[in-house]
């Protein structure tokens, strides 16, 4: 049965990109721990390094156990094709690699985890782009950031740390009319909740390394395309819509069409960035999608219970849930997000700075640590970690002001975790 003949979720989370291998019977997907791979002849090897011919050449490039596990999240996203990385850091750099220049710039929403928005503002200045950061809440603000240098237009789904919806349609439109790529980070919503590509957007980006893996074991990213973009409409890709010096001259989009982006990632992006993920970690997150569905729901229905229970404590300012009925952004969330807004939000404590602090330490049940989509109900105080960073401007803009803490919510019982916020509350 193949990837096209699997319609439902739970179905392809399990069998997408994946056969019993050929050569041993084995039903998992092997971890092919090899650095290289031989040739038949010399003119398989031609064909190979041509794109020619689908194959494996080297284990930076393409590996059998790495590229299941893209096929894989190509199938839950819907896309055309896709490769997987180092990290969500590296999937981000590499999405954008094959669209800028020197001199080109994207307009990014304000409302960005905190290390994205020092890879904006720092890690960009190296290559010579830059971003302008604007709220997506408003798509007329979007559009009139986009100049003539602008090349793409991201945003996250579910904007961490807030957990807070992004109406993708809206913002597709403005791409659209503009004539550039919308590129969408999935990491919190995963395409159980959300699929992006379904609401116009162009390529879909991951840190595998939160739910869609969903153990805390290993770091990995990937990059979905749509396929739907025409990279030659405007001549400004020259990257895929020209001859590509640094591969004998082949024009990709011109040559393969929808996946034109994809094996420039692999072609190009793999070969020169180098920001590829190793074979065991790929292993590693096949299993966790496996559950990727049962566990989103538990993690939604608990984040939920607990949303709800915080909003009533007297010790707390606010709850930034999308999945309240008070927050301005629950009409979008149950829109674009009919099967939840995520198991990510933030909490405004009355004490300010120092009873955020003093939870942080109270706290039994949850870890403290800096990530999120794990099992395990999560916390931290994003202010002094992971936005620290950022000016106190910045810091509001993007919810993580210095009276919120951002919780992950796992899957254990809602009601541990409720009786552990509630010690930890009272203590303060």
């Amino acid at each position: 049965m193949s990837d096209a003949q699997m319609n439902g979720f739970d179905t392809l989370q399990v069998h997408a990109g994946t056969a019993p291998d050929p050569a041993t019977g084995a039903r998992q997907v092997p971890i092919y721990q090899t650095t290289s791979y031989v040739f038949k002849d010399a003119d398989h090897a031609a064909r190979l390094f041509n794109l020619e011919e689908v194959g494996y050449i080297y284990s930076r490039l393409t590996n059998p156990t790495v590229g299941a596990l893209a096929d894989r999240i190509v199938a839950l996203e819907g896309g055309a094709g896709g490769v997987c990385t180092s990290s969500g850091h590296a999937a981000q750099i590499m999405a954008l690699y094959p669209l800028m220049a020197p001199g080109r710039n994207i307009v990014a929403s304000t409302r960005l985890y905190g290390g994205t928005y020092t890879q904006f503002t720092q890690v960009f200045k190296r290559f010579g782009w830059s971003c302008t950061f604007v709220d997506f809440d408003d798509p007329a603000a979007i559009e009139a950031a986009i100049d003539e240098d602008t090349r793409a237009i991201f945003c996250e789904s579910l904007a961490n740390p807030v957990g807070y919806p992004i109406d993708l349609e809206a913002v597709a439109k403005v791409a659209d009319k503009a004539g550039l790529p919308l590129v969408v980070d999935n990491t919190s919503a995963t395409p159980y909740l959300c699929r992006p590509i379904d609401h116009g957007a162009t390529l879909v980006v991951h840190s595998t390394t939160k739910y869609l893996t969903g153990n805390g074991t290993v770091t990995g990213g990937a990059i979905v395309d749509s396929g739907k973009f025409d990279w030659s409409a405007s001549g400004k890709f020259p990257s895929l819509s020209e001859p590509e010096p640094a591969y004998h001259g082949v024009n990709f989009h011109g040559a393969l069409g929808a996946m034109a982006f994809t094996f420039h990632s692999i072609a190009i992006g793999l070969r020169d960035l180098g920001m590829t993920m190793n074979p065991q970690a790929a292993h590693y997150t096949l299993m966790g999608i496996e559950t990727l569905s049962l566990r989103m729901r538990k993690h939604v229905e608990n984040a939920q219970k607990v949303a709800e229970w915080l909003e009533a404590h007297d010790k707390v300012d606010k709850v930034n849930y999308a999945g309240l009925k008070s927050s301005p952004a629950h009409e979008v969330g149950k829109r674009i997000f009919p099967r939840g807004t995520g198991a990510l939000f933030t909490v405004a404590l009355k004490g300010g700075y120092e009873d955020c602090v003093k939870l942080v330490s109270n706290l039994k049940l949850f870890s403290h640590v800096a990530n999120l989509g794990d099992t395990r109900s999560l916390i931290i105080h994003s202010a002094s970690t992971t936005h620290r960073q950022l000016t106190d401007e910045q810091r509001e803009a993007a919810g993580a002001g210095n009276n919120v803490v951002r919780l992950s919510i796992g899957i254990e019982d809602a009601d541990d975790i409720i009786a552990d916020l509630d010690q930890a509350l009272a203590a303060l």
